[in-house]
């Protein structure tokens, strides 16, 4: 790449030059690193900003004071431009109950106008002839010291952002699409994490659970709690421990000695060794507890509320083909679940629907209401 090395920040002085700089600027591009990949709980491990003339790499596991980030993440008058930022904000949110205000995403402002490839990738090398080295993508963020390439890999992450920010505008701007992108946008900042609480019922999701006799049923719920346990206290994803089709097989076979583990697959020598017993302990648990309870299902949904989002879904694909869009550009899944449950008759109905924005009401609200009344005809 040919761009001046970032600055990177892991020092109260030079953070506090850093923090000077983003206050009194108007905008900033931004990126995170986390190791979702390495650890039970994720936390964010690399902070990168970019100005128009400088890019800055901050380490959050440096001592400094973030709360001065905080400010500027929830500033009204500072625009923040991220690519997909949705796992961003959320991180952010999970971590320090950060709140985004006025974001612009890269990667909507792409999708909204009609981009087949919305990586960030692909979208810079299409614009500006630029490639990016993703060789990094899967890297412990956490580990320190971090090398140049690591480095040079996290700053180019933000270093093109704002241009392509502003091409985008202009496009948007062009398209008409600028007031969509801008509620859109204001969306995406309406992040809720959900509490992170193991569930040990959670096995009910393991493909094929469905599959396996109720004794085995249990036995996998044992399993599912022994790699869970296990999982946070080594401080790694429940994956790393082993995959869910070792765990299926494990169940679904029962077996009742170490030697019996190495024909499972995906149980390595070294798995084995680390675990066999504790597994093996933990098949003889579900063999002695009762068969699980079934997951309770829910209140089966109306048929007209069914047969009203089918009639939505098929509108918003039409639409999106139209436009050569993808369907959840023109509304999303949840918008047509809840305008299929209020059933608008006119647009004072329509406001009520939280979920749909001042743009779409505008842009859709004649013709959903008309939509809907025609199959309220048809009954």
């Amino acid at each position: 790449m040919n761009f001046p090395p970032a600055t990177f920040v892991n020092t109260p002085d030079a953070w506090e030059t850093c923090l000077n700089r983003l206050h009194a600027a108007k905008r900033f591009a931004l990126d995170l690193e986390a190791n979702s990949l390495y650890a039970y709980r994720e936390q964010i491990c690399l902070m990168q900003i970019s100005l128009p003339d400088q890019d800055y790499v901050i380490d959050p596991l440096a001592d400094l004071d973030f709360a001065g980030m905080g400010h500027l993440i929830e500033d009204p008058h500072i625009e923040k431009v991220l690519h997909s930022g949705e796992y961003d904000l959320i991180l952010m949110k999970k971590q320090f109950d950060w709140q985004m205000s006025n974001l612009f995403d890269t990667m909507w402002a792409a999708r909204i106008l009609g981009y087949a490839h919305m990586g960030l990738a692909n979208i810079l090398k299409d614009r500006y002839g630029v490639e990016l080295d993703k060789r990094h993508q899967k890297a412990n963020w956490c580990r320190r010291p971090l090398s140049a390439s690591q480095l040079e890999y996290a700053q180019s992450d933000t270093h093109f952002l704002l241009t392509l920010r502003d091409d985008f505008a202009t496009a948007l701007q062009a398209a008409g699409h600028w007031e969509e992108a801008m509620e859109l946008f204001q969306e995406q900042c309406q992040v809720h994490p959900a509490e992170q609480t193991f569930d040990p019922d959670g096995f009910w999701s393991v493909n094929g659970v469905r599959d396996l006799s109720r004794q085995q049923q249990a036995i996998l719920r044992a399993l599912y709690i022994f790699r869970e346990k296990e999982a946070e206290r080594q401080d790694r994803p429940p994956f790393k421990i082993f995959g869910g089709k070792t765990m299926l097989q494990l169940a679904r076979e029962a077996p009742e000695h170490l030697d019996d583990l190495r024909s499972i697959h995906g149980m390595t020598t070294g798995q084995v060794k680390r675990y066999g017993q504790k597994i093996l302990q933990a098949i003889r648990q579900g063999r002695q507890d009762g068969p699980p309870r079934r997951p309770a299902r829910g209140p089966r949904l109306p048929e007209e509320v069914v047969n009203r989002y089918d009639l939505l879904h098929e509108w918003r694909r039409r639409r999106a083909v139209a436009r050569g869009v993808e369907s959840d550009v023109i509304l999303s899944r949840q918008s047509l679940w809840d305008l299929a449950h209020a059933n608008p008759r006119d647009l004072s109905e329509l406001a009520s629907v939280s979920s749909l924005g001042p743009w779409r009401q505008q842009q859709y609200g004649q013709e959903i209401i008309r939509l809907l009344q025609k199959k309220q005809q048809r009954r």
